[in-house]
């Protein structure tokens, strides 16, 4: 639909409004269907490991059945409550709290527990994951074969679960004590969702 006004060709205004809209619900559709891509699955299972271990402590904290009367804001939001994570999450990490968590079926199964992530410089990478792989008496090429028991690996770069000292910031890993340790390795399974936050 088009006039002509003192010699040119001019759009009514009604088409001009259409098509400024139309351009607009593109743009909200488009930046929807972006915005709901997670990370990308890790590449390879890369050996990693961290520095400088210590004894194992127990960390205690623990909490057992989790999540209240489940008609909370948290759970009404997705997001398992009294964690940083998603109903959808098998494992949680808060990596400035330095805490970990099991979460089944959108409820706290352990946790919060203490972890050490990465320090600066080697950072444990924050986002959505998945367990790749999982080996119990795992030794770290990278590090000069350094231990890593029970070790759940989730990212790429080899960035896993396992035991190691909590009281001091790892190579990029999370690590647990001992017990947690176990427990994540007993209970993660391949195809698992992590997610780590900050």
């Amino acid at each position: 639909m088009t006039r002509e006004v003192g010699g040119r060709r001019r759009r009514s205004r009604v088409v001009t409004v259409l098509a400024t809209v139309v351009a607009l619900a593109l743009g909200v559709l488009l930046a929807g269907l972006v915005g709901t891509a997670s990370a990308a699955p890790p590449e390879g299972p890369d050996d990693h490991g961290d520095r400088g271990r210590g004894s194992s402590q127990d960390g205690g904290g623990e909490g057992g059945e989790g999540g209240g009367d489940g008609g909370s804001d948290a759970r009404a939001e997705g997001r398992t409550e009294g964690t940083p994570c998603s109903t959808e999450a098998r494992a949680c990490v808060d990596r400035a709290g330095r805490k970990a968590w099991l979460i089944k079926d959108g409820r706290i199964e352990v946790g919060p527990v203490p972890a050490a992530p990465g320090g600066q410089g080697q950072s444990t990478p924050l986002g959505t994951f998945q367990v790749e792989w999982k080996n119990r008496d795992h030794r770290s090429a990278e590090f000069d074969n350094a231990p890593m028991p029970f070790a759940v690996f989730f990212a790429p770069g080899g960035i896993a679960f396992h035991e190691g000292n909590v009281d001091s910031p790892s190579a990029g890993c999370v690590r647990l004590d001992r017990a947690n340790a176990e427990r994540w390795f007993g209970a993660l399974q391949v195809g698992d969702r992590v997610e780590i936050r900050e």
